[in-house]
């Protein structure tokens, strides 16, 4: 309801009605039984409205908030009028669309093209129950499109979403869970090869470039030509979607973003990825830090320079601007913001990481890094202690946050047996990714990949009821590098000093099968620097510097974890029970693993403890798992030496005075 008149407003901001005394409740004493003793009442006015939409309106009123946020009171704002505030922030969205031919940007009014005002007229209402005159950017008619008003859906709920996706966009249907199943289109994963970044005279110093590197140059000007491309697509619809949230929870550190897209399940991930903000936060809201322009829908054009196919993910860290053209995969955004995060973060002295953290009930701050495969959401996932966060964080001067407001989970063979915590935050708001389901009791069949195996949940984070509000904690005890040894040399857990530490953390090792139907068993290395190599944009080892330098300064211990074979590599041994890694987990929150006795591997150099409550100890060292010692020993120096050739490539990047620290990290890998 509308204060100060008197009258009821809809929903999406529109037209007022009068309103009514309140309905009195109806009587059921002897006063009221005067003819029969029928129970009725109808005292009360008729509701004063002449058509059903006029009716319907009704029935709408203004959202609250969505994100738990302790704010500790609320803040002081502009004394301005609400009618200046909407001006101001349309202002904004406006600017944010401009193009090279409409310098002041379009016609931008909020709300829904397709609702219809009391009257029959579509002159477009305002939403979240507030009316005001439509605010127009002076434009000279240069064209069409200038004769039009480009419709902005801000800040929509998830049921809003839901009713825009399901009527308007062709794949959107709602699952028997509660969930929005929708469709990403024919690119079903990122398109790394399609990245660019604009190299110029700042980025050209400060970015990590050449072999190895994630970043694939562009020129200003190209950017340009496809913002331009984008920014016309998205003027010539008749409404696009306007997000803007938050990015870290971090108060003193966050980040304003402004996501512009086509699809309302592109605006309904976003909404659950980033931090969603208080409504209060929205009136103060202000210029973006970084906006992105989702034009997915339309393609690049493949003559321009630089561009080798109908894609092109385009980051400009200059104009802090994102372009997306012919992807519809919604995680081109989220991972796209992520490096933007790992260039503007460091700045900032602050370590930014793609891992899962989680707190302990005595405030002890786990990270996991692992690629995937490796079990890092399984193991992060701990009834027993708050999740703080799945995939990205910060590591601040005070301790750790997460980047993100949600969780965009793996769904293959989900179950709830297995992950009962995901499973159950698959409801209603989440957004379920390329999954197939049953026609007519539209129940998900999370094992069938006829679409593609990469299926994807985008959750809040609150779904996670162990999920720790707000999303920050202390500065991490122990810092755990998993992988997934294939090859079966690994040691279950080893203890890092800090030059292993950053020799491992910028190997970023993992070893998968690689399967095929004529069933070959031969282990494939990978090996992602950081830990997320497809989405760093600085050198690896300044990443690896500043992490040696927080755990250094806090006394955090580092681990190398394997998850994988144990007693032979794959087809011979057997994978190390879940049931054991947990337990050597839990010897590392408990902190009883410190206290263990240690003697060194060879080649690797690794501490090694003895033995561990609850685990035999044969398979602690690899060695003694193995039935054929000789097989071992070719095993270990085969992985050992695509450690070294795999590490060459940051060999000659010199780090300390004279090169020092450089060669302490190479010392602290495979010696033979």
């Amino acid at each position: 309801m509308s204060g100060g008149n008197g009258n009821a407003t809809n929903g999406d901001g529109g037209f007022s009605f009068p309103k009514g005394p309140v309905m009195p409740k109806i009587t059921t004493g002897a006063a009221k039984r005067g003819n029969g003793g029928v129970c009725h009442d109808d005292s009360g006015p008729t509701v004063n409205v002449s058509t059903i939409d006029e009716l319907h309106s009704l029935q709408k009123k203004r959202s609250a908030p969505t994100t738990p946020i302790n704010q500790g009171g609320a803040a002081a704002f502009a004394a301005v009028s609400e009618e200046e505030r909407q001006k101001i922030q349309l202002q904004s969205i406006s600017a944010s669309l401009a193009s090279l031919t409409r310098e002041s940007g379009p016609k931008v009014v909020r709300g829904d093209p397709a609702e219809k005002k009391a009257d029959g007229s579509t002159t477009p209402a305002y939403a979240h129950g507030q009316h005001h005159s439509i605010f127009s950017p002076a434009t000279g008619a240069v064209s069409d499109s200038s004769l039009k008003f480009t419709h902005v859906l801000y800040n929509l709920s998830p049921a809003e979403l839901y009713e825009q996706a399901i009527k308007y966009e062709k794949g959107s249907f709602i699952t028997s869970n509660g969930a929005l199943a929708t469709l990403s289109g024919a690119k079903t994963g990122r398109a790394p090869r399609d990245k660019r970044v604009v190299r110029d005279a700042t980025t050209e110093d400060e970015l990590w470039w050449g072999k190895g590197s994630p970043n694939i140059e562009m020129d200003e000007h190209t950017f340009m030509v496809n913002r331009e491309r984008a920014v016309d697509y998205l003027n010539s619809l008749d409404k696009v979607f306007v997000n803007d949230q938050y990015l870290n929870w971090d108060p003193e550190n966050r980040i304003k973003v402004r996501i512009v897209s086509a699809r309302a399940y592109h605006s309904l991930f976003m909404h659950n990825m980033c931090i969603r903000p208080t409504q209060e936060e929205l009136e103060s809201f202000g210029t973006p830090d970084f906006t992105i322009y989702n034009a997915g829908q339309f393609p690049c054009n493949r003559y321009t320079h630089y561009m080798t196919s109908s894609t092109s993910v385009d980051l400009n860290l200059a104009r802090r601007e994102m372009v997306i053209l012919g992807t519809q995969y919604a995680g081109e955004m989220k991972k796209g913001l992520f490096s933007v995060m790992h260039y503007l973060m460091p700045k900032r002295r602050i370590l930014s990481l793609h891992s899962g953290c989680n707190m302990g009930k005595d405030g002890d701050v786990a990270l996991f890094f692992g690629l995937s495969g490796t079990g890092k959401t399984t193991l992060s996932t701990d009834h027993n202690r708050y999740l703080i966060g799945d995939d990205e964080h910060c590591w601040t001067e005070t301790g750790v946050s997460n980047i993100e407001g949600g969780c965009y989970a793996k769904c293959v063979d989900l179950s709830r047996e297995k992950e009962p915590d995901i499973w159950n935050a698959i409801k209603f708001g989440t957004v379920l990714e390329n999954v197939v389901f049953d026609e007519h009791t539209r129940e998900v069949d999370y094992t069938d990949k006829s679409v593609t195996e990469n299926t994807r949940a985008a959750y809040p984070i609150e779904f996670i009821p162990n999920a720790k509000i707000p999303c920050v904690g202390p500065h991490p005890k122990n810092v755990i590098l998993l992988a997934c040894d294939a090859f079966g040399v690994l040691p279950p857990v080893s203890k890092l000093n800090l030059a292993q530490t950053m020799y491992h953390f910028i190997s970023g090792y993992t070893a998968l099968v690689a399967g095929t139907e004529d069933g070959i068993k031969e282990p494939t290395a990978t090996f992602s620097a950081c830990f997320g190599a497809a989405f760093i944009m600085l050198h690896p080892t300044k990443y690896a510097a500043m992490l040696a330098e927080k755990m250094k300064s806090q006394g955090a211990t580092a681990w190398l974890v394997n998850t994988g074979w144990s007693g032979g590599s794959y087809g011979v041994g057997n994978r190390i029970k879940l049931a054991y890694t947990r337990k050597i987990i839990d010897a590392i929150h408990s902190g009883s693993l410190l206290k263990a006795n240690y003697k060194k591997t060879e080649i690797f150099g690794f501490e090694i403890p003895t033995e561990i409550e609850g685990i035999p100890s044969d398979i602690l060292d690899p060695i003694n798992a193995w039935s054929d010692k000789k097989a071992h020993k070719e095993t270990l120096v085969k992985l050992g030496g695509l450690f070294k050739k795999n590490f060459e490539v940051f060999a000659n990047h010199k780090m300390g005075v004279d090169g020092k620290l450089t060669e302490e990290i190479l010392a602290a890998g495979p010696i033979f």
